[in-house]
């Protein structure tokens, strides 16, 4: 296994080149884990490391109900309230769209999505509700040409993102790491050595350092393992 780290450190870093942290997908209300799962599947293959949630009080989200490949790169943060979900999303400077029908309401490719960007969709019953729909810069649709008037909301949130990751790549916002060093080297460290972050983890000790090629280097470490 020694000898295929190295190729698998460099999948990692080509991942972590491509994770758009500016770019987000906050779920209200989901009620179907199987769409949970779809978006989650859609946020990977566009680099969006993270995506926001929040569920209806007769459903308690388990992080098992997302893709099992995805849900190890994708993490999914579940909020208490749309609020409180919305107010961190603020905080970082995104500009907020909800997939709505409204008067106001513009065509999902007229949006300059290489400005920060959190996309609201709502949930598989009533899609974004009023409250969320109020709270957002922009309102924006798909065009519907036959006599359906929606479409799932997996399938709607993948044809925004990828307008979204259309303009970044045309843009040059790919190949570029735009995460801090440390969640880079713990993304990779998790990825490459599981058993012994779960062995850290259990024991409440600090992660092993790893050289330039994902191995464990780390002499301090061995010698403070050893006391455990």
């Amino acid at each position: 296994m020694q000898d295929q780290k190295p190729e698998r450190l460099q999948k990692i870093l080509q991942l972590v080149a491509n994770r758009q942290p500016d770019l987000t997908v906050f779920m209200e209300q989901v009620h179907k884990p199987h769409n949970l799962a779809a978006i989650v599947r859609t946020a990977d293959a566009v680099g969006i490391g993270e995506v926001h949630a929040t569920f209806p009080e007769d459903v308690q989200y388990r992080g098992h109900h997302t893709a099992s490949g995805s849900k190890r790169w994708v993490k999914t943060h579940a909020h208490d309230s749309l609020e409180e979900g919305l107010t961190k999303i603020r905080a970082k400077g995104m500009q907020l769209l909800s997939a709505h029908f409204s008067d106001s309401a513009v065509d999902f490719r007229e949006i300059d999505y290489t400005r920060p960007t959190c996309l609201l969709v709502g949930s598989e019953l009533v899609g974004v509700s009023e409250k969320a729909a109020a709270l957002a810069d922009q309102q924006v649709i798909i065009p519907m040409m036959g006599m359906v008037q929606s479409l799932n909301v997996s399938v709607a949130t993948a044809l925004i993102l990828y307008e979204a990751q259309r303009q970044r790549a045309l843009a040059g916002m790919y190949g570029q790491c735009k995460m801090p060093k440390e969640e880079v080297d713990l993304l990779i460290f998790k990825s490459l050595h599981p058993t012994v972050k779960k062995y850290c983890d259990r024991h409440q000790i600090r992660y092993p350092k790893l050289n330039e090629i994902g191995e464990i280097e780390d002499s301090d470490w061995d010698q403070l393992r050893k006391l455990v």
